[in-house]
């Protein structure tokens, strides 16, 4: 019950969408799968469903060779893709028994098939519009079904692509705890745009970039950062230059945040803090809070993938 890619590669043209990248998801582990537009997070997650056939290395589910043998490995995986195509003309109820049918839980388990369409209509939300045609939900309740169908053969490991989207603020703490209960007896891999959606629910992330992975770490690792680059947040009463903070040694970077709020990179925090007070003394400004703080996954997402790639 994991996922095992190994030197994966992906060509279109002269491009390569993806760079003999590999990594690996244990079972009841739920890791988050970042990068900009045109990273290569949805070429990766079609090649580990057998969607998309690579041009060299191997992806592996539940110890199954995906290339080797496509139809067993895609018996362990639940898929919500980007897209989510679905049969429009089909009610809730009625494409989710097709897709329990396509699954094998056929006419010789009827009972059993209901009732798995039963359980997995009452998990993602969808009992209120069960009786509807697919067609006449909203986007997030489309995205929903999505979820089921994925979900309604126990699947071993969950592969899902941008699962939230479209949904409301209340819909996403919903599936964001569906996600969760899931992950605590399957492999769950899913990318998200949404860099909140990451942090509350994995304790790793892996971030790719043009193709390439830059980062592979536990969520804590990463937001701690890089060892030689602090942020330091001040906010003073007063209107304070921002050169002032600009000319401070072992700065880096500043930047505004509100009127008077200022947030400085440095590879000194301790330093940096020094001279603020000090430059308070001598300005007689008064400080209204000083303090440093871990990266933000914001923060981290961004000092990794300052440049996109051209294939998502």
């Amino acid at each position: 019950m994991s996922i095992e890619v190994k030197n994966l590669l992906k060509v279109y043209g002269e491009q390569k969408a993806i760079n003999n990248i590999s990594f690996k998801v244990e079972n009841a582990e739920i890791v988050g799968f970042l990068g900009p537009n045109g990273a290569g997070k949805s070429t990766t997650m079609k090649i580990i469903t057998g969607y998309l056939q690579q041009d060299g290395g191997n992806a592996i589910v539940s110890g199954i060779n995906v290339t080797d043998d496509p139809l067993s490995a895609k018996k362990k995986i639940g898929y919500l893709p980007e897209s989510n195509a679905l049969y429009y003309d089909m009610y809730v109820r009625e494409y989710l028994g097709f897709i329990a049918e396509v699954h094998e839980m056929g006419p010789s388990t009827s009972s059993g098939r209901k009732s798995k369409v039963e359980n997995v209509i009452q998990l993602t939300g969808l009992t209120a519009e069960s009786k509807k045609k697919v067609g006449q939900l909203s986007k997030g309740f489309k995205q929903r079904v999505g979820l089921a169908a994925a979900l309604i053969h126990d699947p071993e490991v969950l592969i899902l692509d941008e699962p939230t989207s479209g949904l409301d603020p209340n819909q996403i703490i919903e599936i964001r705890e569906v996600i969760k209960q899931q992950g605590k007896n399957k492999t769950v891999l899913f990318s998200s745009h949404i860099l909140q959606e990451v942090e509350a629910i994995c304790d790793r992330v892996i971030i790719i970039n043009k193709g390439e992975i830059v980062a592979d770490d536990k969520l804590s690792n990463l937001q701690r950062g890089n060892k030689d680059k602090h942020i330091v947040i001040v906010q003073f009463k007063e209107i304070v230059e921002k050169s002032l903070l600009e000319n401070l040694n072992g700065v880096e970077l500043v930047e505004q945040l509100q009127t008077s709020q200022y947030k400085l990179q440095t590879i000194n925090p301790e330093l940096v803090r020094k001279q603020i007070v000090e430059l308070s003394l001598r300005h007689n400004l008064n400080i209204v809070s000083l303090q440093s703080e871990s990266q933000s996954l914001e923060e981290v997402f961004r000092s990794l993938t300052q440049n996109t790639g051209k294939f998502r």
